[in-house]
């Protein structure tokens, strides 16, 4: 993939703190097997002492932040440890789902391989969970973590039997286009390829306090990849 360059990324910025829109498939902090190119080593080629106060996964896009200091660090990381930063998140789900505010409250415990799974001796987990649009197959939700634990929402979507579309590690299947639209040729000898070669999970709005108190949300606008999934399923609500 082409890198992107790193001030695009940008949507706020102040003498303490970056948030950048994180573009799906760039892991935030270095993965397991080193040396790949990610967000964090994208951000120290601008600022040395930079530090990403929290990770999406890789192939989650959407804003994250990170801090230009120690004490910014320090500031925020004290408050998500407090659950006082509010997380918005977008997803494409599968099923046509109406929630108002649906609380999912599964304890969750990772296991090996880099998944997880809900487990009763598992850690607390909280999501809060509504509908923002309903189409023939599919709806895009809104889900709040209170908690943080790994994979949360995916996993608790899936709990509600709505996984989130591409995530095959919890049932989420793929989809393609010829599900929906009756005459869908493709040139002969090539496969349909999947829609979005991604899992549908994109965070939205980050709400968080800046050094001196004052409350700051900033809206990262949806990548490429997920504006033309919902902008294509709307065609069939």
């Amino acid at each position: 993939m082409k890198l992107p360059n790193f001030t695009d990324l940008i949507l706020f910025e102040d003498e303490d703190f970056v948030i950048i829109n994180k573009p799906p498939f760039l892991a935030t902090l270095d993965e397991r097997f080193g040396g790949a190119p990610n967000i964090l080593r994208l951000a120290r080629e601008h600022y040395d002492d930079i530090q990403a106060c929290h990770r999406l996964d890789k192939e989650t896009s959407g804003a994250l932040a990170l801090a230009k200091n120690p004490a910014a660090y320090r500031h925020l990381a004290m408050q998500f440890e407090n659950r006082e930063v509010k997380k918005v998140y977008h997803a494409v789900a599968w099923g046509v789902h109406q929630y108002e505010g649906l609380r999912v409250d599964r304890s969750i415990e990772t296991t090996t391989k880099g998944k997880a799974r809900l487990a009763y001796k598992g850690k607390p987990a909280v999501t809060l969970v509504r509908t923002l649009e309903a189409y023939a197959r599919h709806t895009l939700v809104e889900c709040q973590p209170i908690t943080g634990r790994m994979h949360q929402i995916r996993l608790h979507l899936a709990y509600l039997q709505a996984p989130i579309v591409g995530d095959g590690m919890y049932g989420g299947d793929d989809f393609y286009l010829s599900s929906l639209k009756r005459k869908f040729n493709m040139k002969q000898g090539e496969d349909e390829q999947p829609f979005i070669k991604r899992f549908a999970l994109h965070a939205a709005q980050l709400t968080f306090a800046k050094m001196d108190g004052e409350q700051v949300s900033i809206e990262a606008p949806y990548p490429k990849d997920f504006r033309v999934l919902v902008e294509t399923l709307r065609q069939y609500q």
